[in-house]
This record gives C-alpha cells, sequence and structure tokens, in this order.
C-alpha cells in the first residue's frame, strides 16, 4: 500500500498532462480573447491598438448582433421548455412498465449520436422536401426558419436528456408511492407531489444542459439556414453564435466579433448560474 503523501503525488502526476491541455487549450485562449477585445486588429499577430471599451460599444450598435441576442433568447425559451417536456414525458411512459421500452430508449437516444454538421444537412433536405410543396424554403420564410431550428433540436436532445429523467424516476424511493397511494392519492397527484418534487435535481441537470446547448447552437443553425432570408442586411434567424463567428471571419469586424464573444459569455454565465440557483432551490431531500 503506498504512503498518502506518496498517492497524493502519483495523483499529481496523473492529473498534470490534463490540467496542462486544458490551461493551453482553454484558460490561455479565454483570458487572451478578453484582453484582445480592448484593442484593435484584423488577426492577432498585428494588433493596431488599445481602444478600450470601443469594440463593446460598437458591438451593441450592430442590428445584426441585436436582433441575435433577442432571437436566441426566443429559441432558448422554447427549446428549454419543448426539449423537457418531451423528455420527461417519454422518460415517465418508459418507465411504467411498457414492452420493448429498452428499444424505444436506444431509439430516442440515437439522434444524439449525430454530429451537428450532418444532422443539418439531413434535416435541411428533409424540410425542403416537404416546404417544396408550399413553395416556400427554410432560408425564404424566417417563421420556418425558426420552427426548423427548434425541431431539428428537440428531435436531437430529447433522446439525451431523457434517459436523466429516467435515472431521476428510478432514484424515486417506493415508500414514498406507496404511503402516498395509502393517503388516497391518485395517479395525478403521485406525479405532481411525489414525483416531480423528487425529479428537481434531474430537472435542474436537464434544464442546465438545453439551456447552454440552444445558446452555444452554431452548426445546425449553419447547415440548415446560414442565418437566412437577409432583410435590409440584417440575418433574421440567425443565433448569437453564428453572428460572432461571422463577424470574426470578416476582417473589417473581427475585434467586434471578439467583443460579442466576451459579451456572449456573460450573458449565458448570467442566465445558466441564475437557473441553476432558483431550480437547485426546490430540490428536496429523499
Amino acid at each position: 500500500m503506498f504512503r498518502k503523501p506518496k498517492r497524493k503525488l502519483y495523483a499529481l502526476i496523473f492529473v498534470l498532462p490534463t490540467f496542462l491541455a486544458f490551461c493551453i487549450g482553454f484558460i490561455y485562449p479565454f483570458i487572451d480573447g478578453i484582453r484582445l477585445s480592448f484593442y484593435d486588429f484584423k488577426i492577432i499577430t498585428k494588433i493596431k491598438g488599445f481602444v478600450g471599451f470601443r469594440n463593446y460599444a460598437r458591438a451593441f450598435e450592430d442590428e445584426s448582433f441585436i436582433r441575435s441576442i433577442w432571437y436566441t433568447a426566443i429559441f432558448v425559451i422554447v427549446n428549454v421548455v419543448l426539449i423537457n417536456l418531451i423528455a420527461f414525458f417519454v422518460a415517465y411512459a418508459l418507465t411504467i412498465g411498457i414492452r420493448g421500452s429498452n428499444v424505444y430508449r436506444t431509439v430516442f437516444f440515437m439522434p444524439n449520436l449525430i454530429g451537428g454538421i450532418v444532422l443539418g444537412f439531413i434535416w435541411k433536405k428533409i424540410f425542403g422536401a416537404i416546404l417544396v410543396h408550399f413553395g416556400t424554403t427554410l432560408t425564404t420564410n424566417a417563421g420556418w426558419g425558426f420552427w426548423g431550428l427548434v425541431i431539428l433540436m428537440c428531435w436531437q436532445q430529447a433522446g439525451y436528456m431523457m434517459i436523466i429523467y429516467i435515472a431521476g424516476f428510478q432514484s424515486v424511493p417506493s415508500d414514498l408511492y406507496e404511503a402516498a397511494r395509502i393517503d388516497g392519492a391518485n395517479k395525478r397527484q403521485l406525479l405532481t407531489n411525489v414525483t416531480l418534487p423528487m425529479m428537481m435535481p434531474s430537472i435542474t441537470i436537464c434544464s442546465f444542459l438545453t439551456l447552454t446547448n440552444s445558446f452555444k447552437l452554431y452548426d445546425q443553425n449553419m447547415m440548415l439556414t446560414g442565418g437566412e432570408p437577409i432583410v435590409n442586411g440584417i440575418y433574421q434567424t440567425e443565433l448569437i453564435a453564428h453572428n460572432i463567428v461571422r463577424q470574426h471571419d470578416n476582417m473589417r469586424t473581427t475585434a467586434i466579433g471578439q467583443a460579442e464573444g466576451v459579451i456572449f459569455f456573460l450573458i449565458v454565465v448570467v442566465i445558466s448560474l441564475a437557473q441553476l440557483y432558483f431550480t437547485r432551490r426546490k430540490e428536496v431531500q429523499a
């Protein structure tokens, strides 16, 4: 048996490579990205000079960026609600003894294994074949573009959240159900007064994952609509992540795109922490 100090030394040796990779691949670029947002530059090897908060001011003056914020906010709200409702009730149905439930779980989970680019391409073809009969496309009708993104995300993410909810259902003590039945509770009362309170940890996790995944969505947005249609020079179906990448790739607005990335980070952090705070307050102990 190793002595305790020696075990700590071996633990540090094993952790060190991963920690160094994390610092090189994430911590350093993140800190340097914040620094660059206060400078004027086109490429990071040719920084012109310090400009303070000018890039941030220009970001908030950009109508396309402001629209992408509001568009993303609506998209996130709809997405979080629909994905969690679908996943919750599918998980509930698969934990009450339906025949072939293991097969259904596998089928519902499989879309989560498909990459974003491939998923966007598949659904673009599907929607294209359907909407051609209505004389429109995803890239000419902003309404269809929005619901196309929502349907795609629900199809991809609901299966993953379903697995978490199933684990939550299975962790509820059976004694609570038995005691509630003895008190005369019906199925609806069991669901609302026993299951939901005990499921709050799973609801917290799934809400957090769907929230952050919806904010970070890029691949599917790029492949499905590319932000189009464009009206008066403003992309109508563009999420924040897509807007930032587009701005950053434009040599004239690279610095503004860097500032928008920092703003985006702050928005996601504040909203995610608020969501965790409010949902964890409702958690109860078994």
